[in-house]
């Protein structure tokens, strides 16, 4: 089956402007803005310190932000990306013209993905000018590293997203589901986690407990950062759980992409 790319890119392009138009790609960029900015110069305030501390410290905080805030954006962002134009009307117009299933698939998540990439960076990256003054090169590379695995995290929950528009028979389920899908991956996951080790006092899960993380794509992007963070990893359970061995930074981010690639697989073969 062949796949025009122009086709593709004028439906990314679309929904990336319909994002700009209604200002919801600013408004989450001055959140971002905002909070990376409390957090960057005033994090340290309970131990006495006002103003830039160190990129470990930082970065720490700014994935306990971005761990809460990128999932709920990007699942709220592509929720009703199938489901809406059902609703609308206009899939069946759309699916009348030259275009195939998979091509409007792909453009809607390319959109949506650019909406979203065009929030993160703009937004942490504003921060990172600020922070250039006071970091070395190298603490500026950690930066760059916690910003494209933002993005790869921010992707990964918008491919969930995009298989939640395709399977909900209407809005009101796809939303419920999208919100239920926050409170399970950022919130409950973990929990349910460690609570098992707690009651079972490790004698069951212990050795699968670190591939069950895997299974989260909000826990690959905390191990991601913590674990290269000498200063804050201690202060982590996960680094306590989780094996060096499988810290991998490519292998990590291997797992990244399979959890992009595969809900986004799904959405095709369902919408199909």
């Amino acid at each position: 089956m062949s796949i025009e790319l122009k086709q593709i890119l004028t439906i990314a392009q679309k929904e990336f402007w319909d994002r700009i138009r209604n200002r919801w790609v600013l408004a989450v960029t001055a959140i971002f803005i905002f909070f990376a900015l409390v957090i960057a110069y005033f994090g340290a305030s309970q131990q006495g310190v006002v103003g830039f501390s160190s990129i470990d410290l930082t970065i720490a905080s700014l994935v306990s932000l971005a761990i809460y805030l990128v999932p709920l954006i990007a699942l709220i962002l592509g929720y009703d990306a199938i489901v809406g134009e059902r609703e609308r009307g206009s899939l069946d117009l759309l699916l009348a013209l030259p275009v195939t299933r998979l091509e409007l698939l792909l453009g809607k998540y390319l959109g949506l993905s650019a909406a979203l990439t065009f929030s993160i960076v703009a937004g942490f990256g504003i921060v990172g000018v600020f922070l250039s003054y006071q970091i070395d090169l190298g603490a500026l590379g950690q930066y760059a590293s916690f910003i494209f695995s933002t993005l790869l995290m921010g992707m990964a929950f918008l491919s969930l997203s995009i298989l939640i528009s395709v399977m909900a028979a209407n809005k009101t389920i796809a939303s419920g589901a999208a919100i239920a899908l926050w409170f399970l991956y950022v919130l409950i996951y973990d929990l349910i986690l460690l609570g098992i080790l707690v009651v079972t006092e490790g004698q069951w899960g212990g050795d699968l407990f670190p591939f069950l993380l895997l299974l989260n794509p909000a826990d690959i992007f905390r191990i991601l950062n913590i674990f290269s963070l000498e200063q804050v990893k201690t202060l982590y359970g996960l680094a306590t759980v989780f094996p060096e061995s499988l810290a991998n930074p490519w292998l990590l981010n291997a797992a990244m992409l399979s959890w992009i690639a595969g809900p986004l697989g799904l959405a095709y073969w369902k919408f199909k």
